[in-house]
């Protein structure tokens, strides 16, 4: 369902939308998200990460079908890929498409796998940005699981946002706090990522993520010692939030 004419423009979309839901809980803004008039076709985002299983849950209970966009980086941890395969099977999520960069890009632009040691922004361009850009061209929204106490770029989050004037995001669990989403797991039994339990608070790509000691802020193991916060496949204030591209990627 494509979104009406009366809603021509993302950011009145958003407006619409964030005006109707403001006050409503997690669950109900991803279930009457995938109907609203204003979202049209929606597509589910997923890292399968350490807190991925609470939105894939909501989003199986309430359509099981929804596409959902895993992007292999092809630079993973293997518990990341088997979890993956684990949650989809156990959830039954029946539309899971697996998303990676194109060989032909991949051997131009990182022929040896060591792109991420010189140029992080550009690794991630490379593997996940643009796929995913590119996957998501069929799509007028998409959902993700940020919330506002993972970083400073997310402090504000609606529930939904605009993509620039692309397209709109969904963001259901915007105002959930950690409490939030370990209550949840544990009350609906959910499978957990097997690196939480090593010291992986927050998971990326193998390279790139390492164990967090305690007492440090849980994304403290993305990107260590970096000046990053995001890969780049979230824009904040119509931005692109990773940082300047040294690499372009076309």
């Amino acid at each position: 369902m494509r979104p009406e004419a009366d809603f021509a423009t993302v950011d009145a979309r958003v407006e619409a939308l964030n005006g109707r839901y403001r006050h409503h809980a997690a669950r109900d803004v991803l279930a009457e998200a995938l109907d609203a008039k204003e979202t049209g076709r929606v597509a589910l985002v997923s890292s399968f990460g350490a807190e991925s299983v609470v939105l894939l849950h909501m989003a199986a209970m309430a359509r099981p079908d929804l596409p959902v966009l895993f992007i292999d980086t092809e630079m993973l941890f293997p518990e990341t890929l088997d979890y993956q395969v684990e949650v989809a099977d156990r959830l039954g999520l029946t539309n899971v498409q697996v998303i990676r960069a194109s060989t032909t890009q991949l051997a131009l632009h990182d022929p040896d796998g060591t792109l991420h040691q010189r140029d992080t922004d550009a690794c991630c361009a490379l593997r996940k940005t643009v796929p995913l850009q590119a996957a998501l061209t069929p799509y007028d929204a998409w959902i993700t699981g940020r919330k506002r106490f993972q970083s400073g770029t997310r402090a504000a989050l609606d529930f939904f946002e605009a993509e620039g004037d692309m397209r709109i995001k969904i963001n259901p669990l915007a105002h959930w706090g950690p409490d939030d989403v370990q209550d949840y797991l544990w009350n609906n039994k959910l499978p957990r990522h097997p690196l939480v339990a090593k010291g992986y608070p927050s998971i990326g790509c193998a390279p790139c993520t390492s164990k967090v000691a305690e007492g440090e802020d849980p994304r403290a193991g993305r990107w260590r010692g970096k000046e990053k916060e995001e890969c780049g496949i979230h824009f904040v204030d119509g931005k692109m939030v990773r940082g300047p591209v040294r690499e372009t990627i076309e």
